[in-house]
């Protein structure tokens, strides 16, 4: 059976599953996918009649109630006729005959109602007026109220006696109703002709470099957590710990990736499900071209898997020739720089973000030899004193990270290096230590001045942690697995060290 998979048609088997079709896609384990079975077009009836004259046409909304019935009833019938009279005050078509009960009651009419009269309150002479201003009278109908004029008032203003009803006809509305299913259960069963979409696909805005980078950084991890949805959007809150300057600005239409670039929530992810009017607190991302049945049925603590055209294009943590082949089949020119060698491991990629980097055209990279990136493990159950180490040395975003010394001479009992002051503010104290080691990776906590001050512990104490401190103003959240003192050889203030959880 043939199955679109990410818009391209494939061959399965009777009895193909999900799990079929996501092999080989972009897809993360447990991330939504969604199945398109049909797509039906649907033609539906309005109470909007269009009355062709052979001065122009005009529509007629019908209010509810028996007269509106009996204009159903009559379209074939008034048809054809003509207007027998105008005057300042009414238009009428006719005559024709109807079972009308005689009503010689006076009503108000305002300009553009829609009636039914009797000329001479003889139901045999029936007619259809439309009001031209406000005034009462008696018609012989009653109230014969059909409905009321609502655009092409221009035609009733101009028309004149001997024109006529050249056709009467429902207004059709058609909408098209797709038939889909969004789930992460790899079980269900394919049918011939289906068309699956394994992940949203977004298309960035290329000149909004921060904006794309950011929606790239939040999908590294395989997916993007839905962390609000209502009838306009859905979010993810996962990075809001950024700064993003104002870049261009679009209307929110339907499909749109924004970012909030001021104010609370600065880096919070916006997907619009509904039209909304331009913001000058959100920056335009992209538009998602793929995947947006996932987009409209996701809710609240589910996962999707986000690709991003163009992809993300980062050497860092490659060795030198991997990284170089990765920006030249972007069609970047390469400059290498420090350690030039083919093995040694790119440490900082000029310009970094892709936006950036593609628009350009070329980039510098940085090399350090492989024994000068360092390992360290952290302790994700202490996700928010991570957080902040992971922002402070880039390894939030990219493979390799940097610490930059703050203070060192040979022979110290630590060495620590520089953080930020501000964001230290809030790093609260955790379980005060009962002996640090040396290899211990901490900060000083917001209980004094230091706040924020990243070190690794050298020699072992009971009393003092990486930063000095004692252990109610340190927080321990790391270990350094690496060789320290061939770290510090030839190390000075202000140069950078290298960093890595992965095992290069």
């Amino acid at each position: 059976m043939k199955v679109t998979v990410n818009g391209v048609e494939k061959e399965f088997p009777k009895g193909a599953t999900l799990k079929d079709a996501v092999a080989g896609e972009p897809y993360t384990k447990g991330t939504l996918v969604s199945v398109h079975k049909s797509t039906e077009s649907l033609r539906t009836e309005s109470e909007d009649f269009d009355v062709e004259t052979t001065k122009g046409t005009f529509t007629l909304h019908l209010d509810p109630g028996k007269d509106a019935d009996l204009w159903k009833v009559l379209t074939k019938r008034v048809t054809g006729s003509t207007a027998r009279w105008v005057t300042s005050a009414i238009a009428a078509f006719g005559a024709f005959k109807t079972d009308i009960k005689v009503d010689r009651t006076e009503r108000m009419y305002r300009p553009y109602d829609c009636f039914f009269s009797l000329g001479g309150f003889d139901s045999a002479t029936t007619y259809v007026m439309v009001a031209k201003k406000d005034h009462r009278n008696a018609y012989g109908a009653g109230a014969g109220r059909i409905g009321r004029v609502t655009r092409g008032r221009h035609v009733v203003d101009v028309l004149q006696e001997g024109d006529s009803i050249l056709s009467i006809s429902p207004s059709v509305s058609e909408t098209v109703k797709e038939n889909h299913v969004v789930t992460s259960n790899l079980k269900l069963k394919l049918a011939d002709g289906n068309s699956v979409d394994t992940c949203m696909k977004v298309r960035l805005d290329m000149s909004n470099p921060e904006s794309a980078e950011h929606l790239m950084i939040l999908a590294q991890k395989g997916f993007v957590n839905v962390s609000e949805s209502s009838g306009s959007y859905m979010a993810c809150h996962d990075d809001t710990d950024v700064a993003i300057s104002q870049e261009n600005l679009t209307v929110r239409s339907e499909g749109s990736v924004q970012v909030r670039n001021h104010g609370t929530g600065v880096g919070k992810m916006f997907f619009y499900r509904q039209r909304r009017q331009l913001s000058e607190t959100h920056n335009h991302v992209g538009d998602v071209v793929l995947g947006r049945a996932i987009m409209e049925a996701a809710a609240e603590g589910e996962r999707i898997t986000v690709v991003t055209e163009p992809k993300r294009t980062l050497a860092v943590g490659m060795t030198m020739a991997e990284g170089e082949r990765l920006l030249r089949d972007a069609g970047i020119e390469v400059v290498r720089t420090g350690d030039v060698s083919d093995d040694a491991i790119v440490a900082e990629q000029t310009p970094e973000m892709t936006v950036s980097l593609l628009n350009k055209g070329s980039a510098e990279l940085f090399g350090v030899p492989k024994d000068r990136v360092f390992r360290i493990s952290l302790n994700r159950k202490r996700p928010e004193d991570v957080h902040y180490f992971e922002k402070i040395t880039g390894l939030n975003h990219k493979p390799v990270g940097s610490l930059k010394v703050h203070f060192w001479f040979e022979g110290m009992s630590m060495i620590t290096f520089e953080g930020d002051e501000v964001k230290g503010k809030s790093l609260y104290p955790g379980e005060p230590f009962k002996r640090c080691r040396r290899g211990d990776i901490g900060f000083t906590n917001q209980a004094c001045d230091h706040h924020g001050l990243l070190g690794i512990r050298m020699q072992d104490s009971r009393e003092y942690g990486p930063t000095g401190e004692e252990p109610f103003g340190t927080n321990i959240f790391g270990r350094f697995l690496g060789d320290l003192d061939h770290m510090t050889e030839g190390l000075e203030d202000g140069m950078k060290v290298y960093i890595t959880e992965l095992e290069l």
